[in-house]
């Protein structure tokens, strides 16, 4: 995998769990999270594709599909908190970050599975 890769796909983690921990700390969505879901999304499929074309595509294993479905909500998440910005609905604005940390769980799914993947051949 290419250097660049790893620092992107870093970067992706970084401003993805800016994003969601300081709307959870904050208790309310606001705009300045939104950037840093989409900020998040941008990297994370940016380094994806610098990963296919390391390896020749897509791999159907748990990383590969577990990576795809992170992805999808990601984008499902951006897009919803977007439209709750949007409609400016107080009760929604205050109970998004629900959605946003089991998201992100599930991102660390594929996030860290080549690294235990890795530790369970070495032993």
């Amino acid at each position: 995998m290419s250097g660049t890769a790893v620092i992107v796909i870093n970067l992706a983690l970084i401003f993805y769990s800016i994003g969601v921990w300081s709307e959870r700390f904050a208790g309310r969505l606001k705009s300045w999270h939104l950037a840093f879901f989409w900020l998040g999304i941008v990297c994370d499929t940016w380094g994806t594709g610098l990963m296919f074309e390391a390896v020749g595509g897509m791999t159907y294993d748990v990383h590969g599909i577990s990576g795809l479905l992170a992805i999808i909500l990601m984008l499902v998440h951006a897009v919803w908190a977007t439209v709750v910005l949007v409609r400016k609905n107080e009760q929604a604005l205050m109970s998004f970050h629900r959605f946003s940390v089991a998201v992100w769980v599930i991102w660390l799914i594929p996030y860290l599975s080549p690294m235990f993947f890795q530790m369970a051949d070495l032993a």
